[in-house]
């Protein structure tokens, strides 16, 4: 009996018994589908994060000073500028960056904003080359803070397009706001780049960060955000900034420097990693599946042993029932494996349109989407067809051993 025969007659089993069936692949089915899902939007998730760290640039450096690291040793905005002077071959910009511990509220009127996200930057923050801020927004009116606005602690701001639309009906260039209480001019408006909502990436204002220190629980600035002159330069920005820093705190322990190629590689790592988890996991039901097509084929050998002792009575050889057998579990788990493909990428794109329409917002307009590859459903459809093939060896090659004699008396 070749192949094609063999293969025949195994459809025709499974199609004997459809529910015993469907119920011997459902292992198989949930196994590959898990790991088609899990996969899917994995590679989308890391698709989604190397586009934020395209978007600002990979010769971007953020420098995190912890402390003063004991005595009188800090750092202030002015040392690092005096840096970037220093070694403008390999630092192109670098802007004082003021997160607040506690949001200010922002009036106009009787409107009050109390989730917006403020910050306060330096006029270097925007590449009017570019025509867009490190952190990768772009002007639709207007102008950025300038070095006058900064050095002359200037009231001055900068909204996102939430804010213009909300508090100003779209007119917000040259109109006052005011910020916990002072009065600020509004200088530039952010194109929309979220979903224009409360607290997405539309609803942010930026202002000098001396004003900003002055506001916040802290007037010390402990984040820094460099730019170097080139991809290639980054690492030579970052070691220049490094040791400019380890000679004042004489510690590695006060401070942070990684660059936004190095961040996407630790990104990439630890998704890879999650990755490697959560498929070992979802494999479990792959092997689950293996033992309940080994149990069924168990029963089929047991149902049709009497098949068996005619076929071996008539000349069938050892082989010809084993491979037949082999081959019956092998396309119950191939079937199997096809409908979890099938099962895993419509449930990929499920969740990934999920997934994108709830980080839309919270991810400052970041797209997602999940993507099947083709090796992760080869792999997911070549393994499912191994358990197969592997966990029917056993039934399979019980049935080639049976006594021709013993299986034509079986009753």
């Amino acid at each position: 009996m070749n192949f094609g025969q063999s293969f025949r007659l195994a459809l025709k089993s499974l199609m004997t018994s459809k529910m015993r069936a469907i119920l011997t692949m459902l292992g198989i089915i949930i196994g590959v589908a898990a790991v088609i899902v899990i996969t899917s939007l994995g590679n989308g998730m890391q698709q989604m994060m190397n586009d934020q760290f395209d978007q600002l640039g990979a010769n971007l450096i953020q420098v995190q000073v912890y402390g003063m690291g004991g005595g009188s040793r800090s750092i202030d905005p002015d040392d690092m500028y005096e840096l970037a002077d220093k070694y403008p071959q390999y630092i192109a910009s670098v802007s004082p960056y003021v997160n607040f511990y506690q949001t200010p509220v922002i009036r106009h009127g009787t409107d009050e904003f109390k989730h917006t996200s403020v910050y306060g930057v330096s006029e270097a923050f925007y590449d009017y080359e570019r025509n867009q801020a490190i952190t990768g927004e772009s002007l639709a009116q207007g102008r950025f803070l300038s070095y006058i606005d900064v050095e002359r602690y200037q009231n001055v701001c900068v909204i996102g397009d939430y804010l213009n639309q909300e508090m100003f009906r779209g007119s917000g260039l040259g109109q006052t706001l005011t910020i916990a209480g002072t009065p600020y001019k509004v200088i530039g408006v952010l194109a929309k780049k979220a979903d224009n909502t409360e607290g997405s990436g539309d609803d942010v204002l930026y202002l000098s960060y001396n004003n900003a220190s002055r506001m916040n629980a802290s007037a010390e600035v402990n984040l820094y955000l460099f730019t170097s002159t080139n991809k290639d330069a980054s690492a030579a920005a970052k070691g220049v900034i490094e040791n400019r820093l380890y000679k004042t705190f004489q510690s590695s322990d006060y401070y942070m420097v990684m660059s936004s190629a190095e961040m996407m590689d630790a990104m990439n790592t630890m998704m890879n990693t999650m990755m490697v988890v959560l498929v070992a996991i979802a494999a479990i039901s792959l092997l689950v599946g293996g033992i309940g097509i080994m149990n069924i084929m168990l029963v089929s050998v047991t149902e049709r042993t009497r098949e068996i002792g005619i076929r071996k009575s008539l000349g069938g050889k050892q082989r010809d029932i084993r491979s037949q057998f082999i081959i019956e579990a092998g396309t119950t788990s191939a079937i199997g494996g096809i409908i979890g493909i099938v099962v895993g990428i419509l449930l990929a794109q499920a969740a990934g349109a999920l997934i994108g329409s709830l980080m839309s917002s919270s991810m400052g307009g970041a797209s997602f989407s999940a993507i099947p590859t083709v090796g992760s459903i080869g792999i997911a459809f070549g393994v499912s067809v191994a358990i197969g093939i592997a966990f029917g060896y056993l039934p399979a090659n019980k049935a080639a051993k049976l006594n021709p004699i013993d299986a034509l008396r079986y009753d």
